[in-house]
Formats: C-alpha cells, structure tokens, sequence
C-alpha cells in the first residue's frame, strides 16, 4: 500500500473544511479511509491504573487530581510493584492488550519512585503486554530510560488547542508538551498524544489541536479524543455535556487526517450506549480504555465492553502487532 494519503501539510482551511463536512458524509469518508489503513473489525483494549493519585501541582482545570481542587478523591502514593502487576495480569485474563499506568506527576524526577516505576515496566513487559505511562513531563534521558526498560508507548496529550491552552492550564506550556513528545519520539516509544473536548473551547480551537497533532513530524502512533468529564470541585464542573454528535465529527475528522493512527475513544463512554460506541467506530475509532475506572473516573466493565463486542462482532487487536507487521 503506498501512503499517498498520509501528509503532514494539513492547511487549517483544509481541516476546517474536512471538520464542517455534512456528519454522514464525514463518517462515510472516515469509515472508507478507515478500511484502507486499518482492519475495521479490530479494536484495541486498553486498561489504565492510577498507580499514583491526587497532590498534583498543576493546575489543569478538568482534572480531580490537581492538588489545589477539592475533589474528594482519595489521595495515595505510588503503587507496590507486585499489585500493579496483579492488576495488569487481570487486565490481559480479561482481553487487555495494552496496560497504562498513571501517576499525578508534574514532571518526573530522577529517584527512588521513578526506578521503582521503571520496575514496573520491566515487569508489565515481561507479560507480554504493551506497555505504556503517562507521568507528566519527561526529559530525553528519562524517555530513553524508560524506553530500556520496555516502555512501549507514552501518554501525553495536548489537551486543546494552543490558542485556548492558558485558559485550562498555567503550570507548564504548550512548547513543554511539545517538548516531552519529542523526548519521547527520539527515544524509540510509540507516542500516544490526543486531547479534550468541552474544555470552553470553540470549534476553532478544535480544528487547531488537529492542526499541531497531524503537522507533527510523525503523527502520533494513538490519538485519544476525551469528552471533558466534569468533577464536581473542578472549576470545570458546570460545563455542559459534550454533544455525542461532536465526538463523532472529532473522530472522524481524526481519522482522515491521520489514518494510521489507533484513534481511541477515551473518556465519555461511559455516558455512551452502545448504539452510540458503534457510530464511533464506524467514524474510525478503533480503540478503547475497559476497566471499571479511567484513573480516578468511571468507565464501561469489562463484562459490559465484551458484551458489545460479541454484539457489534469486534475483536481485540493483538499487541504489537504494527511491530509484527513490519517484521514480515
């Protein structure tokens, strides 16, 4: 297959363009470009572990972990070794593939927790999982660290655009974000990078966070597209519902322009119903979080998300399976 389709030059009045497309021309565009990059009927299963929450410096204004909010989420530290490692071998007993694992970190620093984190790597690894971390802000050396110890992707997401960035957070910049994932791209990881929607940010502001993601030198590997959960001690927490017909036309508008990309449908779902999930993955999602939490908020069981699966007639994606693929 030659990538003729795969460009970097996105033009913002192309986007802007793609994104305004009456919604069942644009799903129909995304689910045929989807057929040509990616097996439809394959979904990657994810499962993501806060193994460190709340007493977060930041001050990102979406999220019940920042320190400064009270969010009533019960604060711990980082995670033994041998119950994360339980967790994640639940997680593959019951389909996960990919196992994350969150700490509310600024930034990570070189001590005694980050080698205990690298511990962990090394062990979900060993269980033939793909592994990944969201931990904040890395420097090249920690990337490359982490990356020795089997790290196989790593999360960190824009969340808006540039433009509207400072009204959600303060504590770090764009260019910090942008830093980190070329950190993490020069190190051999697979670079997860997505964002939010119904920060208070317009359909302007959406279309330039697709603009920055897919003019990246290479695209990121996943792409997360989350409705803004809203947690009651947030200054968010009065915003409204996302509209589902807006997630379907980020997911779309995703998936044309960065068709190899694993486009995950990532927090929100739980407020979805199955007829809603499937328009999602006909619009190009194709991956998914199961388990009973995403971090600190609620998600779909894994008995609901093989449910809908065994409905739908979705299977999971096997890991590493674009290394397979590139091998033969």
């Amino acid at each position: 297959m030659q990538d003729v389709q795969i460009r970097h030059d996105w033009t913002l009045e192309e986007i802007k363009a793609i994104y305004n497309t009456p919604l069942m021309e644009l799903v129909y565009r995304a689910a045929t470009l989807h057929r040509e990059y990616q097996d439809t009927a394959e979904v990657q299963v994810c499962t993501l572990l806060s193994i460190k929450t709340g007493g977060c410096t930041e001050d990102c204004a979406y999220c019940p972990q920042a320190a400064r909010y009270n969010t009533d989420i019960n604060v711990h530290g980082l995670m033994k070794k041998e119950d994360v490692l339980s967790y994640a071998q639940q997680a593959k007993d019951a389909g996960s593939t990919r196992f994350c694992m969150g700490a509310a970190w600024r930034e990570v620093r070189d001590n005694r927790d980050f080698d205990r984190v690298l511990d962990m790597v090394k062990g979900v690894n060993q269980l033939g999982m793909e592994v990944c971390c969201t931990l904040g802000m890395l420097t090249a050396e920690q990337a490359r660290k982490l990356a020795d110890a089997g790290l196989y992707a790593y999360n960190h997401n824009l969340d808006t655009s540039r433009e509207h960035y400072g009204e959600i957070i303060t504590t770090r910049t764009y260019d910090d974000r942008l830093e980190t994932l070329d950190n993490v791209r020069k190190a051999g990881v697979s670079v997860c990078c997505g964002g939010i929607i119904g920060l208070g940010e317009n359909h302007e502001d959406r279309i330039n966070m697709l603009h920055t993601l897919s003019s990246l030198p290479e695209h990121p590997d996943s792409v997360p597209i989350n409705a803004l959960t809203r947690v009651k001690g947030t200054p968010l927490e009065h915003l409204p519902k996302v509209e589902f017909w807006d997630m379907v036309r980020m997911i779309a508008t995703t998936r044309i322009l960065m068709p190899k990309a694993m486009v995950r449908l990532s927090a929100g779902r739980a407020e979805m119903s199955m007829s809603d999930q499937a328009l999602c993955f006909m619009a190009g999602a194709n991956s998914i979080f199961t388990g009973e939490k995403l971090l600190t908020t609620g998600n779909p069981s894994f008995e609901q998300d093989h449910m809908m699966f065994e409905i739908l007639g979705l299977k999971a994606r096997e890991a590493f399976k674009e290394e397979a693929t590139q091998c033969c």
